[in-house]
């Protein structure tokens, strides 16, 4: 009786699942990925930080890339809205691209703004590609400390 035995390699084994995981994760993470030089267009979402002071409540956007007139911000019905696009470069021809990450084309934010805010006095700023905006909290809704005597 003549019995082939295979030698079994576990490290082997665990990188080839390894291989796998990182392939179905790369492909979740980046649905781009792989795909060559086809531009990622259509609705995107930027990244966004929310903050609170005691002062401000403070939102910020990543949008590098993106020129300050192709941004629009809005209050409409206790509802700060962000709309926005980011263009590809049109002077770089497609075929040249080898792989491209970045998302391209229009996005849309919507952020309900609670009684605290004066809505009179919001300002916002586009520097170094971070949109900052400042929504100042209204001076009588502040918190009071008040002091507790004992008897």
């Amino acid at each position: 009786m003549n019995i082939n035995t295979m030698r079994w390699e576990p490290f082997m084994d665990l990188l080839s699942l390894q291989e796998k995981m990182n392939k179905l994760f790369e492909d979740s993470v980046s649905p781009h990925a792989g795909k060559g030089a086809e531009i990622p267009t259509g609705t995107w979402y930027p990244a966004v930080d929310i903050l609170e002071t005691d002062k401000d409540i403070v939102i910020k956007v990543e949008l590098p890339g993106i020129d300050l007139s192709d941004v629009n911000l809005e209050i409409a019905d206790n509802m700060l809205s962000l709309r926005g696009e980011r263009r590809f470069e049109k002077d770089t021809k497609k075929e040249n691209y080898h792989k491209v990450e970045r998302s391209y084309g229009s996005f849309h934010r919507s952020f309900t703004l609670p009684g605290s805010v004066d809505q009179a006095k919001i300002n916002a700023k586009l520097k170094d590609g971070i949109l900052e905006v400042k929504l100042p909290k209204v001076e009588n809704l502040k918190p009071k400390q008040i002091p507790v005597e004992s008897r």
